[in-house]
């Protein structure tokens, strides 16, 4: 599909994919604030919250690391009116499940945070599907090409 044959997208594409891709920078500096968390920085939490971070498999950091960065580069490419934005949203929302799998169901993160912390993490999981259907709404419409 040649540039040409792409619709112009409306002024709310241009405001999603910004608003979508300064929440993901804000995932990805939630990411880079846990992977290079000081010593004094890990000392300072709970002991619970400690636990926490220090048990969390090898596995569960590659999904948050997928999820942030995958999420990232999708909005880049929404930005660049690019159609592999979709791909790319579908493997960082497989790594938001991934990650949220092991928050729910493995670790013991509803034990120390508590019930009412459950809203972000629905809250990252009905923006990742949103940006999904975002992407195909935009792909369908021709302004991804």
């Amino acid at each position: 599909m040649t540039a040409k044959s792409m619709e112009k997208p409306p002024v709310w594409f241009w405001i999603v994919s910004i608003v979508a891709l300064l929440w993901n920078l804000m995932g990805v500096l939630a990411y880079l604030q846990q992977a290079f968390m000081t010593e004094e920085a890990l000392a300072a939490l709970s002991e619970p919250e400690r636990l926490l971070l220090e048990t969390r498999p090898a596995w569960a950091t590659a999904a948050f690391a997928l999820a942030v960065w995958g999420g990232l580069l999708g909005c880049v490419a929404l930005l660049l009116r690019k159609k592999w934005a979709r791909p790319v949203l579908i493997i960082s929302l497989i790594g938001i499940l991934v990650q949220m799998i092991h928050s729910f169901f493995i670790s013991k993160n509803l034990e120390v945070y508590g019930p009412g912390e459950i809203s972000m993490p629905i809250l990252i999981i009905l923006i990742g599907v949103g940006l999904v259907f975002f992407a195909r709404i935009a792909t369908r419409k021709l302004w991804l090409g």
